[in-house]
């Protein structure tokens, strides 16, 4: 049970990161106007991926000091994935075991 709970976590981590990934990217694109929000498909993916990562961005962006274009609060995210997986969630889920 504890290892099946343990998978749950790092594959719902894992999901995460790809989505901070993918909106990072698609945020470049739509900054340097490969793609554009006109287009209906592009807009909806670009709102899903902003309301599913808003609430993550949201209290880094107030520890944070503002650096105007340049936003670090998805790389702060990322870490944190990182040390939650790397760091935190072997030896919790190891002590249960």
């Amino acid at each position: 049970m504890v290892f099946a709970l343990y998978q749950i976590i790092s594959i719902l981590l894992n999901v995460l990161w790809w989505i901070i990934i993918v909106q990072a990217i698609m945020s470049w694109l739509i900054a340097f106007n490969v793609i554009n929000t006109y287009n209906d498909i592009v807009r909806s993916i670009w709102i899903a991926l902003d309301r599913l990562t808003q609430p993550l961005y949201r209290p880094i962006r107030r520890i944070m000091p503002d650096l105007g274009a340049l936003d670090l609060s998805p790389m702060v995210v990322l870490l944190i994935i990182i040390i939650l997986q790397q760091a935190v969630l072997p030896p919790l889920f190891g002590a249960m075991m």
